[in-house]
């Protein structure tokens, strides 16, 4: 195994349960590291980690919901499967609603349980893609000059070059240039790339 192979995070007060998904998971090689509680979650675990929280919504001190919503409060984006012995379907609706993937009633079938941890790794994964984009657009910005950016801004809202000339009262030929040069510094070919890298950063605004 590497260190980037993502890794599922049980949390559960419940040593038997806990021991039983690793068992389980360790059978078909996917890692998985099991905690007692909330907060020796909190304790151990590295957000630059890849996986998901399989996570208990009943335990002594920080409940599964109540670390759910400090994990957002911290920006950390884990995807989380909720675990309940006890049939709450408002507590399901609203962790869903907070972005849980899904939330399995004890005792869960292995094949539904495999089938969520799957989907969970493959939302973590299109997450870090998505903030590993921007962090690379965002560090392509900063290079461009305050002028360059002026341009992109009208660019971005669709004008000309004619019309950005007219607006930034320069020639249309030092408009050019000035396109030319941002498009090469953001490695975008066309406005329509431009456009394309500026979505990515949106979500973050």
């Amino acid at each position: 195994m590497t260190a980037i192979e993502p890794t599922v995070f049980v949390v559960d007060d419940d040593a038997a349960v806990g021991e039983g998904i690793r068992n389980l998971l360790a059978s078909l090689e996917i890692p998985v590291e099991t905690y007692p509680s909330a907060q020796a979650f909190l304790n151990g675990y590295d957000a630059s980690r890849a996986g998901c929280l399989l996570l208990d919504v009943r335990m002594p001190g920080m409940s599964g919901p109540e670390l759910q919503e400090l994990l957002a409060a911290r920006r950390i984006e884990l995807p989380i499967i909720f675990i309940t012995g006890h049939g709450d379907i408002p507590m399901a609706v609203q962790a869903i609603k907070r972005g849980a993937v899904d939330v399995l009633e004890k005792p869960f079938r292995q094949e539904a349980l495999l089938e969520r941890v799957q989907q969970a790794f493959a939302r973590d994964r299109q997450a870090r893609e998505r903030r590993a984009a921007r962090v690379d657009v965002s560090q392509r910005m900063e290079s461009l000059t305050p002028r360059e950016r002026d341009v992109l801004r009208f660019l971005l809202r669709g004008d000309s070059a004619d019309q950005i000339a007219a607006a930034m009262k320069l020639s249309s030929k030092t408009i050019y240039v000035h396109r030319g040069n941002l498009l090469d510094k953001l490695g975008a070919r066309s406005v329509a790339d431009l456009i394309r890298m500026w979505s990515v950063l949106e979500p973050s605004k």
